[in-house]
């Protein structure tokens, strides 16, 4: 028997069309040096149909060809994220934050032929198209721009509001093709070897958006307005640009203007009710705000994804600024929504933070088990660890081959019954809750037995004059390998790093404690703003720290002896 439902594809057209007409008074605010600049639903999805005509009727874009976008989160962003798929074609994001190499590699593997570019970005592009002739063939620039920098491109070059000009706002949008189809395109930030490709598909994004709406999830309404500093490159804003037209709330966008002061004026001038950014976002906003002078009553919650976020951050934008703190875990082969850390029903006040200070909890969609090292699938019982695999609707299954639209799956990344690999180590208890205590590749392995990094981090920066710690395995004679604690103090502090590791020492076990220490200007960041960990390993190889060394070996320099 089957059913009497009516088969009507998900796809991002039927978005697209309900934000624009439902919720068509809804606003996308972009953020720019002179203030804010709003635009509406319903004006958005005019210039949407105005951009797919001229990416059809100009550059003959054909359905399932990807086209490029190197830009900030800003509405001509929005525009191209919602008209490319709508139209058949396929949203290729750039990481405008990649080396120029690897920025070469995508945009070849994808091939690219029309990329729309922000002004701002240009001088990024311009240094490497010479190195994309016979790929790039159009480039589209959205405000203002040098012309000199493309005096040397083969291709046409077309200012983005000269291109929509005069052109019909109406579209005959995709509203039923294939819901497998693909519809976005994004790469993995490649800190091992070349990035991959990852395809969402309409029926991945529309069913990802429902989940982000959700209140189990995010619990985005009409009523709110929102403010993804996550990157609109980055895992698609983590759905938000998708979810928020189909549920009607607002966008705050901040452009290119990513600092502590910027992004508190933007949030003291219009007022987001949510936010969405990596932990590193947010500390330095925390210190700004702390400066005082902003009005933060409207932000109620921010989500924190990305890596761990420090309980002594969540803390301190609650107590301080009545801004509740929400963990979220996922990554780009999961589009990224995995895991959102709400406590149980009837759970209240102190007992809260045993949940919040977790991955959070998986929703039905997605469906999770732990590995043991043998092999073995691991219990759910909060204290076995694994590492982590996942399926699910939005999680993908190969990455993007290329040619043909072919699909590779690497056995490192996907099991051979079709789970995906993440490479998080962590524990899942019997109601679903995560607690990542590592990465597989970071996770300390001394005598035997497993150190957290990320533990030892967080720990390290519940200390008031530490700003940011990041910690690494190093190689040790005897244990194989140990921690190095690296450190970034506060402006004005005066913590010793005896004194640090007697604070670390109250709260983790003894085997536990690093014995190498180093204090270092900043932690080295990754395109989408994790910790970059291979940068302070390879540092420590070449002997470019100053490392002391407490209640450990030390050779007549008083460094620490490499294994």
């Amino acid at each position: 028997m089957y059913s009497t439902m009516q088969d009507v594809p998900l796809t991002v057209a039927r978005i697209l069309q309900h934000g624009s007409t439902i919720h068509g008074r809804s606003t996308v605010t972009t953020w720019t040096e002179d203030g804010p600049v709003v635009r509406t639903f319903a004006e958005v999805g005019a210039r949407a149909g105005q951009l797919a005509h001229a990416l059809r009727e100009e550059f003959g874009v054909a359905e399932g060809e990807p086209v490029g976008t190197l830009m900030w989160n800003n509405a001509e962003h929005q525009e191209a994220y919602l008209a490319i798929p709508s139209m058949g074609a396929v949203l290729h994001t750039l990481n405008l934050r990649l080396p120029a190499h690897q920025l070469v590699y995508i945009v070849k593997h994808a091939a690219d032929r029309v990329v729309i570019v922000n002004g701002s970005v240009l001088p990024l592009l311009a240094a490497v198209l010479p190195q994309l002739a016979g790929t790039v063939e159009h480039v589209v620039v959205a405000g203002a721009y040098d012309p000199a920098l493309l005096a040397g491109f083969g291709g046409t070059v077309h200012g983005y509001e000269e291109l929509l000009a005069g052109r019909p706002t109406d579209y005959p949008w995709q509203t039923d093709i294939d819901e497998k189809q693909a519809a976005a395109l994004c790469y993995t930030s490649g800190t091992t070897g070349d990035p991959k490709g990852v395809v969402y598909s309409h029926r991945s994004i529309y069913l990802h958006s429902m989940q982000i709406i959700a209140a189990s999830s995010f619990g985005l309404t009409a009523r709110d307005t929102v403010l993804p500093v996550v990157p609109m490159f980055h895992v698609n804003a983590w759905g938000i640009p998708h979810a928020a037209f189909m549920t009607g709330a607002s966008l705050l966008m901040p452009d290119r203007f990513l600092q502590p002061k910027p992004l508190a004026a933007m949030i003291d001038r219009v007022k987001p009710t949510f936010g969405a950014a990596v932990p590193t976002i947010w500390t330095g906003l925390l210190d700004e705000l702390d400066a005082g002078g902003y009005d933060t009553s409207t932000l109620e919650t921010v989500v924190i994804g990305g890596s761990a976020c420090p309980p002594a951050l969540m803390k301190a934008f609650e107590e301080r600024h009545g801004i509740r703190v929400v963990h979220a875990w996922g990554m780009t082969e999961t589009s990224p929504l995995g895991t959102v850390a709400h406590p149980p029903a009837g759970v209240t006040g102190e007992d809260e933070w045993a949940y919040r200070v977790t991955q959070g909890v998986f929703p039905a969609s997605v469906q999770a088990r732990l590995i043991g090292p043998g092999g073995e699938t691991m219990p759910h019982d909060g204290v076995a660890e694994g590492e982590l695999e996942v399926r699910g609707p939005w999680i993908a299954a190969a990455y993007f081959g290329g040619a043909g639209n072919a699909a590779e799956a690497p056995e490192d990344k996907f099991s051979p019954d079709g789970w995906l690999r993440t490479g998080d180590v962590g524990t899942i208890t019997a109601d679903g809750y995560l607690t990542l205590t590592d990465r597989a590749k970071d996770v300390i392995k001394s005598g035997g037995e497993w150190i957290s990094s990320v533990a030892l981090e967080n720990h390290l920066m519940a200390h008031p004059e530490v700003a940011e710690a990041a910690v690494v395995a190093v190689p040790d004679e005897k244990w194989g390998e140990r921690p190095l604690a690296t450190v970034v103090l506060r402006p004005g502090a005066t913590a010793g790093l005896a004194e640090l590791r007697a604070f670390l020492a109250g709260r983790v076990a003894s085997w536990q404690l690093p014995e190498r220490w180093s204090v270092i200007e900043s932690v080295p960041k990754t395109s989408v703003g994790k910790f970059d960990k291979k940068v302070i390993r390879a540092d420590y190889a070449a002997d470019r720290l100053d490392v002391t060394v407490l209640g450990g070996k030390a050779d007549g320099a008083g460094k620490a002896v490499r294994g």
